[in-house]
């Protein structure tokens, strides 16, 4: 039977029209040639029903509408699984499942708008904004995909299976044509959610089981010695251009991301008995703590600008965009020929000043303010390729050296 034999509408019973004027919501599920009413257990004012559905918008017409399209989407999801696996389905047998799963079961959509509420409230205490954004973006991608692909408004949780997440990254990659990186932390925060859902119960199985989204081979870039020689000793044309330079070459040196130096103050600054300054700070982005000993360069740009930032900064920082603009007229007047962006800071110390040094990666973790070491991982190919290079000439010139007699 093809789906289009399934239909679902809605009526009044007006003759249990209340003082109010409200009256009983109905619903008439065709399947075939079978067919069956049921109670969408909702009133709604009788002056404003048109076509099966309340008109204006008010939150109370709002709500009334989103729960008779819930109740269709289920309704209709009932009906795909069962045909999936007995030829004959039925009008009762959907209206029974469908009683007991519309107002007994939560359905994706709403599940996800609850969860992303209550990741809300976190943000500012241990989650962020970026993040909380990255699940509104991912809600909305399922939301779309569910009315132009599947045309539902909704969708329960039981009806999700390995072929609705395969359909979903086909979804994003041919008709969304999001970048692979992208796909990947969508797909990531959807898997969330159900795994939140799986773990109160709500579903069983877990649709994503045997799911694994191909994930581009990124290539982590960084600063060279001879790239970083000529930041440091390439003479620059305006005070502007030398401190992007200078905030560019403190992030180098220390691994600090952009957001966590406009954060840093006088008091993040410690001196412990041996003379060594630290800088001890919590990330902005994971909350985690990170201890970074400094060394002479980012020292000597700290006494620079002593006291020159506003509401007692550690240093004077522009926008994100002003420095990255400038970090391009930076890269040119240095003939550096690659594009510099803030965040390039970060991989050089992860690799070219730490990891390379032989800096241990538990270590390098901990001042990068990563929340699990793997994270720190993802630069030692980088630094394996390094290691590589530096053997190679360490044996040139061993083999300069010494001879051995045959």
């Amino acid at each position: 039977m093809n789906q289009k034999d399934v239909k679902v509408s809605f009526y009044l019973k007006t003759n249990e029209t209340n003082a109010e004027g409200h009256c009983p919501i109905m619903g008439r599920l065709t399947v075939g040639r079978s067919e069956c009413v049921f109670s969408a257990k909702m009133l709604a004012p009788r002056s404003l029903w048109m076509s099966g559905r309340v008109k204006g918008k008010s939150a109370e017409t709002v709500e009334i509408n989103r729960r008779l399209d819930e109740l269709r989407a289920s309704a209709l999801a009932i009906y795909r699984e069962q045909s999936a696996i007995r030829e004959q389905v039925m009008a009762e047998e959907v209206k029974c499942l469908l009683l007991g799963m519309a107002f007994g079961q939560e359905t994706l959509l709403n599940y996800f708008r609850s969860f992303i509420k209550h990741f809300e409230k976190l943000v500012g205490v241990n989650r962020t904004a970026k993040s909380a954004r990255s699940y509104r973006n991912a809600y909305e991608h399922v939301a779309q995909f569910l009315s132009e692909r599947l045309r539902l408004s909704d969708i329960p949780f039981s009806a999700l299976d390995r072929s609705f997440i395969d359909k979903f990254d086909l979804y994003l990659r041919t008709e969304r044509e999001l970048a692979p990186s992208t796909i990947v932390l969508y797909m990531s925060r959807l898997h969330t959610v159900i795994n939140k859902a799986i773990a109160a119960g709500i579903i069983t199985a877990d649709p994503f089981a045997g799911y694994e989204s191909p994930r581009p081979e990124r290539k982590r870039r960084y600063l060279t010695h001879e790239e970083l020689r000529r930041l440091m000793t390439t003479p620059l044309h305006s005070p502007r251009l030398y401190l992007v330079r200078d905030l560019f070459l403190f992030s180098c040196y220390t691994g600090i991301s952009y957001s966590d130096m406009c954060r840093l103050t006088a008091a993040n600054l410690e001196t412990d008995e041996d003379g060594t300054v630290w800088i001890k700070a919590t990330r902005e982005k994971t909350n985690v703590e990170f201890e970074i000993p400094l060394l002479d360069l980012p020292l000597h740009i700290i006494d620079k600008y002593r006291d020159t930032a506003p509401d007692e900064k550690l240093l004077p920082m522009y926008g994100n965009a002003e420095l990255n603009r400038g970090l391009k007229h930076l890269a040119a007047a240095c003939d550096i020929d690659r594009k510099l962006t803030f965040h390039l800071a970060r991989h050089t110390y992860a690799t070219e000043i730490t990891l390379s040094h032989g800096v241990p990666m538990e270590t390098v973790s901990r001042m990068l303010g990563h929340s699990r070491v793997d994270t720190t991982q993802i630069y030692a190919q980088v630094t394996d390729n390094k290691i590589g290079t530096d053997t190679q000439l360490l044996d040139r010139r061993i083999a300069e050296r010494f001879t051995i007699a045959i």
